[in-house]
């Protein structure tokens, strides 16, 4: 009989079908590792990661605007508001809290108007709606939906529309 670690895997396979001791043949030729002093044909080292994962490069603070740029961060005080226009449609930007903003459509939900910034309220000049800058839910109507919300964030300076 022939020496076990001098066996392809082939060959392995094919005593394997004979019976158990066929069968504890093939595991001991799927190994990968071959005795000491010796080389396997079939053995190949197994590929090792040497570089760290890249980091995203939005996410470091003097990298460029990500997204299609509305404003800089700089021109909405905070608690307050601006006019903007993102994906050529009026919009609204808010910044509640300092480097926190929130945009939405500055269409009324009433009769679609155009609605506008008012510190931090959004006032639709048609019907006296009033929004709150912050959340874009209806403060008084008549009005009885929120303003769409649209997704922004800040990258670097700028406030970029991420959507």
């Amino acid at each position: 009989m022939m020496d076990p670690t001098d066996l392809t895997r082939r060959t392995m396979l094919t005593l394997g079908s004979v019976g158990a001791v066929g069968g504890a043949l093939t595991l001991a030729g799927c190994t990968t590792d071959a005795p000491e002093g010796s080389s396997s044909p079939t053995a190949s080292p197994s590929p090792t990661l040497t570089e760290e994962p890249q980091a995203d490069p939005s996410a470091a603070p003097d990298a460029p605007p990500v997204g299609e740029d509305v404003a800089a961060l700089a021109d909405v005080p905070v608690g307050g508001s601006i006019d903007a226009t993102i994906n050529g449609q009026p919009a609204l930007i808010a910044q509640p809290a300092a480097g926190q903003v929130v945009a939405f459509s500055a269409v009324c939900t009433h009769q679609q108007c155009v609605v506008a910034a008012a510190g931090s309220e959004f006032d639709c000049p048609c019907h006296g709606s009033k929004f709150d800058a912050a959340t874009g839910d209806v403060i008084n109507g008549p009005a009885l939906a929120a303003l769409s919300p649209i997704a922004v964030s800040v990258s670097g300076d700028r406030i970029v529309a991420t959507a």
